[in-house]
Parts: C-alpha cells; sequence; structure tokens
C-alpha cells in the first residue's frame, strides 16, 4: 500500500466508504492541504510525554500566595429542613479564615433556574451555591470553612453542628408522580420536570398488522464518571483589578466564563477560566455545580485565592450521576422480517434540580430521538416523563441518551429476530437505512447525512469470522458451557449546530475558533479554544496546523483552554473537537499558508501561482526547491519591513471559526459485537472478545481513535455489567466509595479489536464526525445481547443493567 493510499484510507484496514457519491470521500489529502504528511497518521500527542513522567499541571499542583481552601458541609440526609447552624467551635479554629451559610453567599451571587426554552413545558427550581432553609440531596452543600490550609478546614468541619428536621424524600421514580407522594418543590405543582410525547406513522395499524409483537421493560442502573483527577478549581478574586480568575477542571472554559459573570454581575472581560492538565471529564465537567458557584464567592469574601478539591467520597453524591431509567417498550415484525413499528414509554428520575445550564432532561430526550434510530421502519411513538427526586442530580454523561436507546432499540431487535426464527445478523442487514439512501430522516425527524450501516454490518461479520462463532457456540452447549454473541448497530449524535442547546436559550457556543501565528523563528503558534482532557485534541491539533500550513510537527506550539488568550468557543462535548475545533484550525492553517505565499511572492517578487509550501520552506511550484524558508520571511515581516512596498502589511497572524451549519447535528454509526460466558452455577459472565467497526467520518489519527473506542467501550461495559449508584428506601447512597461502587478494571476486560469504514461528513473539509462517544454508546446493548443469547438454552432474559451474577441467577431461578 503505498503512502497516498495511507494517507486516504486513514490506516491500513480503514475503508473510505460513500455511498452518495460526493466528492468529499474520495478527496486526497492534499486537496485540503498543501503537505500533508501527518493526517491520518498515528503521530504521537505533544502532551503524551510531559504527562506520563508526572510532569503535569493539575489544580491541586498549582500553588498560588496566600491561597486558602475550603471544604464544604454537605447534608447527610436526602431532604431534610434547616433549623439552625451552630458555627461558633468552628469559627475559633485554628486557621479558620470564614465560616459561610446559604444566606451568606446569596448576597453575593444570583440564583439560576435551569431550563431550555425549547424543552416546552419544562420546569425547575430556582438553586443557590449553598441550600438556604432546605437540603434536598444527600451531599448538597450547605456550609462552607475556608482555613489556610484543606487540613485545618476539615478539623474545623467537624466542629460545625447543623440542627436539621428530617422531610419525607421522594425516592422512588415509579411513584414520583403519585398524588400520595410529597412535592419536592410544593410551587412547581408536580414533582414532574419534563414530559414529551411522538407519534409518527400509523403505529396501531402496525402493531394490529405485524406477525409478531415483543414487548420488554428496560431497566438501567443510575452510574457516575469516576475521572483520574475529581472536580476542583481555584477562584481567585483581585480587588485591585477588579478581575476573577479561575483555575478550573473543566471542559468548557468559556461557557464558565459566561455563567460567572452573569451570576456575579461582571463583566464578562473581568472574568478568565483556565483550565490546565484536566484528568479526563467525561462530561462530568462540562456543568455548573452549586460548589463553582460557592467557591468563586468564598474568594470574593476573602479577597484571595479559594481552592476547592472534591475527596472521592463526596465526588459520589455531588457528582452528576446518570442512566436512571426504566423504559417500557415494544416493537413491530413482519414475519419476512421487516421491522414494521417502535412503541416505548420512559421514566427517568433526574435529582430535585435540573442542572444548571445543560438541563436534565436532554438525556430522557435524547433516547426519544436516538429508539429506532439505524432501521428504516417508519412508524414510531414515544413518551417520555422526567421526574424530581431526592437524588444527588443528573445529567449529561458520555454518550448522553446513547446507550439508553441502543440497548432498548437493539434488545427488541434481538427478540423481534428470535420470535420470527431469523438470524440476528441478518435480521439487522434487512432492516438498517440502506447506504444508498441518504440523506434520510428517522422516524423520529432526526436528519441524518450519509451513514454506513450496511458496509459497517458486512465488515464486522468477517472480522468476527460469524459462522465459526457460531459452530463454536452450538458444540461448546453440547459440553455444558454456556457462549453468546450480542450484537448493537448504533448511531452517534455529534458536532450539534446552535439547534442544540442556542435555541433554548443556553449560552453554550456551537462555534469554536482558532488563531494560529507564524514567529518569526518560522514556527507556528496555535490557539484554540478546545481543550484537552486526555483524549488528543493537542494532537489532531498538531497534526492539522503542520499540514495545513506546511511545517513539521516539531514546530508547532498549542495554547488551549484559556478565555483570555484563545478565540470564543464552545470547548469539549458532544465529540466536536475534531469536527468542529478541527475544523477551525484548518481552516485557520489554510488563511496563514495563503498570506504566507502572498507574503513570499511580494519577497521574491514572483506570481503566487508559481509558488508553493513543504516542510516550512516556501518552494517552486515546479520543481519543489526552497527558495525562501519561514525563519528568513518571518524575519523580513517582522523586523524588515522597510524592505516591503509601502502598500503592503503581512497579515501572519489569523483567526478563524468554524459552526456546523448543515445539519442540527451530525451522526457517526458503527456496529458492535460481543463475545462472552455465562457460568449458570456462579452466574458470572466473562468477556471474551469485543469487536466494534466504527465510522466516524476521517480517521484524523489512527491510534487516538482506536484508544478512543476502545476507552469508550470500557466505560459502556462499566454500566452493563458493574457501575450502579445504590439507594437506601431513605434516598442514602449505600455504596460511595471506591470500595463498593464498582469499575471495570483490565483484568475483566476482553481484548477489544476495533476497524473502520470512513464516510466523510461534507459539512466540513476535513470530514471529520467524531468518535468520542460511540464506544459507550454500543458496548452495553451488545453485552447485554451476548448474555441473553448465552441464557437462551435455559429460557432466560435479562433486561435490568448492571447485570450482575445475582440478577443472572434470580434469572435462571437458582435464587429468590
Amino acid at each position: 500500500m503505498n503512502t497516498a493510499t495511507q494517507n486516504m484510507l486513514g490506516h491500513a484496514g480503514s475503508e473510505v466508504q460513500d455511498p452518495s457519491k460526493v466528492s468529499q470521500a474520495e478527496k486526497p489529502l492534499h486537496a485540503l492541504t498543501e503537505d500533508p504528511r501527518y493526517i491520518g497518521q498515528s503521530v504521537e500527542r505533544p502532551s503524551a510525554r510531559k504527562l506520563v513522567q508526572g510532569q503535569g499541571t493539575y489544580i491541586d499542583d498549582i500553588e498560588m500566595p496566600r491561597m486558602a481552601h475550603v471544604v464544604y458541609w454537605r447534608s447527610p440526609v436526602a431532604h431534610c429542613k434547616i433549623i439552625r447552624i451552630d458555627a461558633a467551635a468552628a469559627r475559633s479554629m485554628p486557621g479558620v479564615i470564614l465560616v459561610a451559610d446559604g444566606h451568606d453567599l446569596a448576597k453575593i451571587c444570583k440564583p439560576w433556574v435551569a431550563v431550555l426554552g425549547h424543552l416546552a413545558g419544562m420546569k425547575s427550581a430556582p438553586q443557590y451555591p449553598l441550600a438556604l432553609d432546605r437540603a434536598c440531596w444527600q451531599g448538597e452543600p450547605v456550609v462552607a470553612i475556608v482555613a489556610e490550609t484543606r487540613e485545618q478546614a476539615e478539623d474545623a468541619l467537624q466542629l460545625i453542628h447543623v440542627e436539621i428536621e428530617q422531610l419525607p424524600a421522594v425516592v422512588d421514580m415509579e411513584t414520583a408522580l403519585d398524588p400520595a407522594t410529597p412535592l419536592i418543590h410544593p410551587e412547581l405543582g408536580d414533582n414532574l420536570c419534563f414530559t414529551r410525547k411522538l407519534n409518527v406513522g400509523q403505529v396501531d395499524e402496525a402493531f394490529a398488522n405485524a406477525d409478531a409483537v415483543v414487548e420488554t421493560t428496560f431497566e438501567f442502573g443510575r452510574h457516575t464518571g469516576v475521572t483520574l483527577e475529581p472536580r476542583c478549581q481555584i477562584a481567585d478574586w483581585n480587588v485591585a483589578d477588579q478581575k476573577l480568575t479561575v483555575y478550573h477542571s473543566f471542559q468548557a472554559p468559556h461557557m464558565m466564563q459566561d455563567l460567572y459573570a452573569r451570576q456575579f454581575d461582571l463583566p464578562e472581560h473581568a472574568v478568565r477560566v483556565i483550565c490546565k492538565d484536566v484528568g479526563g471529564s467525561f462530561g462530568i465537567k462540562v456543568h455548573a455545580y452549586p460548589d463553582d458557584f460557592a467557591t468563586v464567592a468564598l474568594s470574593m469574601m476573602c479577597r484571595r485565592p479559594v481552592k476547592f478539591v472534591a475527596d472521592r467520597i463526596e465526588s459520589f453524591t455531588s457528582d452528576i450521576h446518570a442512566r436512571h431509567h426504566r423504559v417500557t417498550a415494544r416493537i413491530a415484525a413482519s414475519k419476512r422480517g421487516e421491522i414494521l413499528a417502535f412503541e416505548m414509554y420512559d421514566l427517568t428520575g433526574i435529582g430535585p434540580y435540573s442542572m444548571f445550564p445543560r438541563t436534565s432532561a436532554i438525556e430522557g430526550n435524547q433516547v426519544v430521538n436516538l429508539v429506532g434510530g439505524p432501521y428504516k421502519h417508519a412508524n414510531y411513538r414515544a413518551h417520555l416523563d422526567v421526574v424530581f427526586q431526592n437524588k444527588t442530580p443528573t445529567c449529561q454523561y458520555r454518550g448522553v441518551g446513547h446507550p439508553i436507546a441502543c440497548a432498548v432499540t437493539e434488545g427488541l431487535v434481538d427478540q423481534a429476530a428470535r420470535a420470527i426464527g431469523m438470524d440476528p445478523l441478518e435480521f439487522r442487514k434487512k432492516n438498517v437505512i440502506p447506504d444508498d439512501a441518504y440523506p434520510a430522516t428517522g422516524a423520529s425527524g432526526i436528519k441524518l447525512e450519509v451513514l454506513s450501516h450496511e458496509a459497517c454490518l458486512s465488515k464486522i461479520e468477517k472480522m468476527m469470522d460469524y459462522p465459526r462463532l457460531k459452530a463454536e457456540i452450538a458444540q461448546l452447549r453440547e459440553q455444558g458451557i454456556y457462549r453468546g454473541i450480542g450484537f448493537a448497530t448504533l448511531i452517534e449524535l455529534t458536532n450539534p449546530s446552535a439547534a442544540f442547546y442556542g435555541v433554548g436559550g443556553a449560552r453554550i457556543a456551537s462555534q469554536d475558533g482558532c488563531t494560529i501565528r507564524l514567529d518569526p523563528s518560522g514556527a507556528i503558534s496555535v490557539s484554540v479554544s478546545v481543550g484537552e482532557q486526555g483524549q488528543g485534541n493537542d494532537g489532531i491539533y498538531r497534526q492539522i496546523s503542520a499540514d495545513g500550513v506546511g511545517v513539521d510537527l516539531e514546530k508547532v506550539r498549542l495554547i488551549m483552554s484559556d478565555t483570555d488568550v484563545t478565540p470564543y468557543g464552545g470547548g469539549t462535548w458532544a465529540s466536536r473537537g475534531a469536527g468542529v475545533g478541527g475544523e477551525a484550525v484548518l481552516l485557520a492553517s489554510q488563511a496563514l499558508r495563503a498570506n504566507i505565499l502572498k507574503l513570499a511572492a511580494v519577497i521574491l517578487k514572483r506570481s503566487e501561482a508559481e509558488l508553493t509550501v513543504r516542510r516550512g520552506h516556501v518552494v517552486d511550484a515546479q520543481t519543489l526547491e526552497s527558495v525562501l524558508d519561514f525563519a528568513e520571511l518571518g524575519r523580513i515581516a517582522y523586523f524588515r519591513s522597510d524592505l516591503l512596498p509601502n502598500d503592503f502589511t503581512p497579515e501572519l497572524m489569523v483567526t478563524r471559526h468554524y459552526a456546523q451549519r448543515d445539519y442540527p447535528f451530525i451522526f457517526t454509526n458503527g456496529v458492535q459485537a460481543s463475545y462472552v460466558e455465562v457460568d449458570p452455577d456462579t452466574g458470572f459472565v466473562k468477556l471474551l472478545k469485543h469487536w466494534a467497526v466504527e465510522d466516524c467520518g476521517r480517521v484524523l489519527n489512527p491510534k487516538l481513535v482506536d484508544e478512543q473506542i476502545r476507552g469508550a467501550i470500557v466505560q459502556g461495559i462499566g454500566g452493563a455489567l458493574f457501575e450502579e449508584c445504590l439507594y437506601d428506601e431513605e434516598g442514602l447512597m449505600r455504596n460511595a466509595n471506591m470500595a463498593d461502587y464498582l469499575v471495570p478494571m483490565s483484568g475483566e476486560m476482553p481484548d477489544i479489536e476495533v476497524a473502520h469504514v470512513q464516510t466523510p461528513t461534507r459539512s466540513s473539509q476535513l470530514g471529520a464526525k467524531g468518535a468520542g462517544e460511540a464506544g459507550t454508546a454500543g458496548a452495553p446493548a451488545a453485552v447485554m445481547n451476548a448474555i441473553n443469547d448465552a441464557l437462551a438454552p435455559f429460557k432466560a432474559q435479562l433486561w435490568s443493567q448492571p447485570i450482575t451474577p445475582e440478577k443472572v441467577l434470580r434469572a435462571l431461578g437458582r435464587v429468590t
């Protein structure tokens, strides 16, 4: 395979596929960049060496003069009235600077209400940095203690006495809307946050005429993100400059800049948010938490920097949770193997408040949009109820509704195939939207530009040697060994336009920007509004800018996640780092390259058409001989402008922005397969192998993409088999620690084989769609279906995640 072919494919084994025959997929990279040497290659990310050597700069590494530390007294119960706070003993402790309650902070920080205008009828109660008269979940911050050291603050915390009156807690989402259930916020009238109904086509007629109808109730347990670095920040209010600087472990610094400015009545230019190295996010760090605002307020009150670092135990009850759904759904199919209709009711519990500013209704709304998504049926009915509970608030976490929708869809598809006696893979092949049918509109109304379900299904069948595995399973069952195969065909929403949040009134940028400067040395400085949380954005931006401008990788310096020096942008979420941020980098790179050629033409007194760029040199377009290197060009531009015509000014610093506008969202697609073994005596599930074929558009860095998919699959397996936030009847979390909350470890994980099909999006030049969440979206469904395939000889099925050994034994009738 020659180099040009490798560039087109991204890497060996990855096909460029474009069913609609558009020219974008066929464009070689030299049509996008002058000197294509890095895009499509597995180039090392610039931060890798620093991080593995322990030289990263995380929030807890940062020390500042006069910096104080804050800890929070958090509600020990799910719901209570705050009668009295006695902080006298705590205030007298050594090193204590300030003890403050909700009423103190409410004088500085305005309350917020987290709703979106386009989610009609959505409601939530006003929320404050610290609870005022009631605490509404275990873990809600109530009192802040600021001291010279963390140890002194924690010592003083032990002496805080809060007199409370425990109130009835709304724990069970099944009864949250019952008239007999107490109201968490009486002023709202009920415990319903949001409801949505969708009815498309002739659903009743489709079910009435179906040869097979299968109905199932799916349950999904709450779980949360366990990041390498917990949530943390340093707020520094400079009284003299009237400037607020916040160092944050966060995903969207410009969003927080805007929120801090609005909540504290500051001009936006007086707020600076800086995100250094961030130890993982997964969506956990894209929300505004009460203690975020509290820490800023305390810095203003103390007139000095204040650091907050959540410990692991408080993270479990203060970080957002996700995925708590009970979905009753059914599918209609014909005996010929055609899917006729889907119908579902989704009940989800979110906590006592909707999270600010993205809201806690988005996850359920995504489930409604995505159920049945890969398939060409025309009849769909959905009903969603989002209810308040006295539990930790839930919100967007890696995948945002995708794992729920995919598990419901794929679980029903497997059952329908079984009901009509068709192989589950063949059933999927027959019903996916054909690769030549795009652009298409899904039954829920989602707009799909170009996907490759047929190509992905064909590829995974060959990868896993499906006929051989089926034969192996049949042979082993005769020996009392029970293995199963599960498939999950998926779509993933990426690169959202302003139709996602902006249309609802949320000030969350859908666009991102990049500023590139040619330095006098001939190197380039690249400033990007999208940050880096470990996924490798810094790596692909260096590749894109090096190819786009025409320099070696070593000549690229990146500046990220600082609102004072980077262009305005949305940050990292919804797999938009490559598709939105990367496109901005490409546009800025191309603009700088064009300006370099303009300047070179003036210096050399030649036509621009006669020149091009190669590896930090302006070269003759015909002979490719160097005629001017970038360092000399920079020297003349910056220090010898007297050598240039009076009417010519070099522009060696350019800024470009990009927002995806062609569709409300771009969609990626793929298929996953899981191979498992179930021990019917113990209920244990052993993961033997996992395959994923992913179409994320153009692959910019194969190694980064593959590891993103593998990591996301592991996270999805966590939700399928291990992770669950367990509560008792009073709303107290029973396993809020790393000893009792199970996460997937390397010893439990299978080998994960990844391959690609590439259908570049036409909404950008790069054609990148994003790959951050697809693994999480598909893995739970694939594992669930594989387990049910293994249990088929026992006529046992499991639809409650996480699928624990106890649940397996209960399904087998071996425990009660």
